[in-house]
């Protein structure tokens, strides 16, 4: 993790926006207080020409220049005018330069030397200058006096408004101190929506960290990858958030673009909608999909006491199937071996015993018997049936039937080469294993307990067969051999012979039980070694 990374989200959003905040802020109010100083400068001089030009136009200027009278007849109005508009001096003079009105007095009655006079005395011009007074520098708006007599007007003097320029920048100042204050107002109330958006985000990403959530997302989409169950999420509008590869994989879903569709446009077998209506989660529904059986489990999301949406997990009934098979052909493989120690360990105790009382002979004729019932089967098993699971098989089932004492024999004209691929290892185990347990249960209380089996693969059909020398099958039995949950044996019995039936059908085969003389039972299976498809594309080509 880099050292940037370490920093708390709250902390990074919080300094973004106040950094963002200020930096704005004093921009702002930087142009702000540049326009205004200029605005206010731009007040000063046009206040100052507009209050010249304004005593410029009274009579008793004029008359005062005229007679040479300033101070009686005019200096009271020029200090009113003077304190009213706040300028530091308001200078008279007349067209000799000579100066009539001055806050120095020691100026009065001299000659000015400003050379802004020329400009306003010869071409009667109006402006606005900056200069340099004792009490500092002064910007100064200056008018000629103009005298209408009748047949011609004559500049007489000029009026000159001086305003201190330390005056209007400490206006400035003022009004750049009341922005500050604003602005830094503006900036605590940024710093204050920081912390609260920093919250409010830490709320939504429930305190994690953006590198927590990252990592999260990573760990999410290597989990839905890995992840072999079909996995959908949705929110409580019943739209899609969230669908994995191996979801899109077993509903055939071609669109990339998912994420966002309403989820029964895709899965309207089953009802997501009741789920987050009800609040009630759904635990092994089979719904059958495009002619397959998927086991849903569907669980709400809630949160705040409302349901927030739905996650949806399913699994292909067939895999589940192929591992239940799978279990129960291990199962077979262990009984098998069970029974086949058990018996090896009755046949050595009985050779010790036989040699332990010295009769040897008798040892000896038991063991040649046993390896001609060895290696007869031997011959059958494994010369002549060349399918390892069905050898597995009969291997387990031989040792059981020694065990119970049943006499169980192979034909010795078996047959059969490798089954088909589309015939796997788990119908073999259900198939043959459930007909030679029935049969070892139907000769159980027999005196002599007889059970035979033949395979052949001759032709296209593979036919097993499994008869027993038990008391048959009544009529009335046959019609619900096959069904689930029927037994003659007890109750939770009866899903040997049905799960037969169900495989054999669904490999296209056919199974058919027939009661013979004598009591006896024959098991058929014919199972084709093409599948009908198939079939039909070897008759096309």
């Amino acid at each position: 993790m880099t050292g940037i990374n370490k920093i708390p989200l709250q902390t990074k959003i919080l300094g973004l926006i106040s950094a963002l905040v200020f930096f704005i802020v004093i921009l702002l109010a930087g142009i702000f207080a540049y326009l205004e100083s200029i605005d206010t400068r731009a007040q000063v001089e046009q206040l100052a020409l507009q209050t010249a030009k304004t005593i410029a136009l009274m009579p008793e200027l004029r008359e005062g220049i005229e007679q040479k009278d300033i101070d009686s007849r005019f200096r009271p109005i020029a200090e009113q005018v003077k304190d009213q508009v706040n300028a530091v001096d308001i200078v008279i003079e007349n067209r000799e330069e000579i100066i009539y009105s001055h806050v120095d007095s020691t100026l009065i009655s001299q000659k000015s030397m400003d050379p802004a006079n020329y400009q306003t005395l010869i071409f009667g011009g109006s402006n606005n200058f900056e200069v340099a007074r004792k009490q500092g520098s002064v910007l100064t708006g200056k008018v000629p006096v103009i005298a209408d007599y009748g047949e011609y007007t004559q500049i007489i003097g000029t009026v000159s408004v001086e305003f201190l320029e330390r005056d209007i920048y400490q206006s400035i100042t003022e009004r750049i101190k009341m922005i500050g204050l604003a602005s830094l107002a503006v900036v605590l109330l940024g710093i204050i929506g920081g912390v609260l958006l920093a919250k409010s985000i830490r709320n939504d990403t429930l305190g994690l960290e953006p590198h927590e959530i990252a990592s999260l997302y990573r760990e999410r989409n290597a989990i839905l990858l890995s992840v072999k169950e079909g996995i959908i999420a949705i929110d409580g509008k019943g739209f899609i958030t969230l669908i994995n590869h191996s979801a899109k994989s077993m509903l055939n879903l071609d669109s990339e673009n998912l994420l966002g569709q309403p989820i029964k446009h895709f899965l309207h077998h089953i009802k997501i909608d009741d789920v987050l209506r009800t609040e009630k989660a759904v635990t092994n529904a089979e719904v059958p999909i495009n002619e397959k059986t998927f086991i849903f489990n569907i669980i709400p999301i809630i949160e705040n006491g409302t349901v927030a949406g739905a996650v949806s997990s399913f699994r292909d009934k067939t895999e589940l199937k192929s591992l239940m098979n799978t279990i129960t052909e291990v199962r077979e493989y262990s009984d098998g071996l069970r029974a086949q120690t058990h018996e090896y360990a009755n046949k050595l105790f009985l050779l010790s015993g036989l040699l332990q009382l010295d009769r040897h002979q008798e040892a000896l004729e038991f063991i040649q018997k046993e390896s001609v019932i060895h290696q007869q089967q031997n011959q059958v098993l494994f010369n002549q049936i060349h399918d390892t699971h069905v050898q597995a098989v009969l291997l387990g089932k031989i040792s059981k039937a020694s065990e119970k004492k049943i006499l169980f024999e192979i034909d010795a004209e078996s047959y059969v080469d490798p089954f088909p691929v589309h015939i796997e290892a788990a119908d073999i185990a259900i198939i043959i294993g459930n007909l030679l347990d029935n049969a070892f249960d139907a000769v159980e209380h027999q005196l002599e307990k007889k059970v035979a089996f033949s395979i052949t693969g001759v032709g296209s059909e593979i036919i097993i067969e499994v008869t027993d020398n038990g008391k048959g099958i009544s009529s009335e039995a046959l019609t619900s051999l096959f069904t689930l949950g029927y037994s003659s044996k007890g109750d939770k019995r009866g899903y040997g012979l049905f799960n037969v039936k169900r495989i054999v059908e669904s490999l296209g085969g056919t199974v058919e039980v027939n009661n013979v003389r004598e009591g006896r039972t024959i098991f058929t299976v014919y199972l084709p070694k093409k599948r009908e498809g198939q079939q039909g594309a070897k008759m096309n080509d």
